[in-house]
């Protein structure tokens, strides 16, 4: 869900030792379009960049269940618990699926886990502030998994067949969460006074940290033209920042509230919306685990996985025994 915000440059990458004329196979193909497969011969470094995206996608989804779990149960009425309960679920599903994704390329489901629970590998810094009003739940829908359909639908023809797999049916079901958040501000936005407040609250808290999604400026995003050769992504940073801008202005507007950047303005030689400058200071602390709820976020994600290890083990043991049937 949630991808392009936190490629770097791997300090450990080593220069590439790949025979030359695989290179040359391989660059052929994904120039071609054409999808490499998990038995496909690709660059070790191609191999790292996926397990690295992929994984972050994979814990981005699932910790992106906590921030709107907590509201399961303050839901307004049994129509929004049902869609919240929707909508959570198939969070989990998606990590799943990119989880199995990434397994295909040779990382195991349990080097993951550590890799986030350890705080080596990240997770989309969005998830790391807290969701304060039901207004908050329609914000998610709204303006962070339409950043994440505006990153996503493009990675509907990555060059990693698995990934772009998976991807066709998260984003269909990213759609409905979109759409779902929208809807649900819709409803309070022509309510009382006190609900159109909550929805311009939750605006003004959301938007920024929705844009940052997107990861930092193209200036300033080093891995970039490397995955865009590889056809990992398909557009910069900024261009899906942009894109995101302009579809999303006209949607606040209709709901009769306001964006919160005083620099807002339709250019029409461009033929897009100018905006402000981001707080990339507040973007990198965030990234660095000092978002306000990022402990509790960790500290919530490790006890699922402590509390879950008796059904690991369990079903470990089943799968035992039937392997002993089987060979009897």
């Amino acid at each position: 869900m949630y991808t392009t915000e936190l490629q770097k440059v791997d300090p450990q990458q080593a220069p590439s030792r790949d025979p030359q004329e695989l290179v040359d196979a391989f660059e052929a193909r994904v120039a071609a379009d054409a999808f490499i497969e998990p038995k496909d011969w690709m660059p070790e470094a191609y191999r790292r960049t996926l397990i690295r995206q992929i994984s972050q996608h994979a814990h981005s989804e699932i910790v992106g269940m906590l921030p709107e779990g907590n509201w399961i149960t303050r839901a307004p009425s049994l129509k929004r618990k049902a869609i919240l309960l929707a909508k959570v679920q198939d969070e989990g599903g998606h990590g799943l699926y990119l989880y199995s994704a990434a397994e295909t390329l040779g990382s195991s489901r349990e080097e993951m886990i550590d890799a986030l629970h350890s705080g080596k590998a990240k997770y989309s810094t969005i998830f790391n502030y807290p969701t304060l009003t039901w207004a908050d739940i329609g914000a998610i829908g709204w303006l962070v998994d339409g950043a994440a359909i505006m990153n996503q639908v493009p990675l509907q023809r990555t060059s990693y067949g698995p990934y772009a797999r998976a991807m066709v049916r998260v984003c269909k079901e990213e759609s409905f969460h979109q759409r779902q958040g929208y809807d649900a501000l819709i409803v309070m936005a022509n309510g009382t006074d006190e609900q159109k407040a909550m929805v311009q609250d939750a605006i003004d808290r959301w938007w920024w940290p929705a844009i940052m999604m997107f990861g930092p400026s193209d200036d300033n995003s080093p891995n970039s033209a490397q995955s865009i050769r590889w056809r990992i992504k398909r557009e910069t940073n900024d261009e899906l920042r942009q894109k995101f801008i302009d579809a999303t202005v006209p949607q606040v507007l209709l709901l009769g509230m306001k964006v919160p950047d005083a620099d807002l303005k339709w250019n029409e030689e461009r033929g897009h919306y100018d905006y402000g400058a981001l707080d990339w200071e507040e973007f990198y602390a965030v990234v660095r685990g000092e978002g306000p709820t990022a402990k509790e976020r960790m500290e919530a994600r490790r006890k699922a996985w402590d509390d879950g290890a008796w059904v690991r083990e369990a079903a470990d043991a089943y799968e035992a025994r039937r392997r002993l049937k089987a060979a009897a």
